[in-house]
């Protein structure tokens, strides 16, 4: 984890959160029912983090490797910016979204757990990954959250954010 002091420099500039699903928004388990139904354990704090986050005029994206209607669902009850899903060229999609939004690298935190996250984790001013990410993401990243994926790591980040921002 870097200082504290450089952490709440990195933290101030972020005005876009960029966000992985499942092993962050969710514990990364797949269920899927025997007609191919799919479901996923989103928490409330991360919802209500991303309502808080957006109402500061922060930016809230998803940008997930896999393609979910129940992540559609979650996005549009929350009133998600972005959705990005099907692609795990996570940085190709980012370079969309910063020409769209007009936002720098700095400006941007991603949250992700696995390899194919590590790319954009490292472009990005401020990177996190849930506890119980995989070993090497959590070597790439600025701040290792205390909970595992599904139970609050955006709302850790976003309140980390936001009180930078604040003070």
């Amino acid at each position: 984890m870097k200082s504290k002091k450089n952490l709440k420099s990195k933290l101030k500039k972020i005005k876009m959160i960029l966000l992985d699903v499942d092993g962050v928004l969710t514990d990364g388990k797949i269920i899927m029912s025997s007609d191919g139904v799919e479901y996923k354990n989103f928490h409330a704090h991360d919802g209500y983090g991303i309502l808080k986050a957006k109402r500061a005029g922060i930016i809230v994206g998803i940008v997930s490797g896999r393609t979910s209607e129940v992540v559609n669902k979650r996005a549009d009850k929350l009133g998600i910016d972005i959705v990005f899903q099907g692609n795990e060229d996570k940085l190709s999609v980012f370079q969309e979204i910063k020409s769209k939004y007009n936002i720098s690298e700095e400006e941007t935190a991603f949250i992700g757990d696995d390899e194919f996250d590590i790319p954009l984790l490292k472009s990005v001013g401020f990177s996190a990954a849930p506890a119980n990410a995989i070993g090497t993401v959590k070597k790439a990243v600025d701040y290792v959250t205390k909970v595992d994926g599904g139970n609050g790591v955006a709302r850790e980040v976003i309140d980390l954010i936001l009180k930078a921002k604040s003070g």
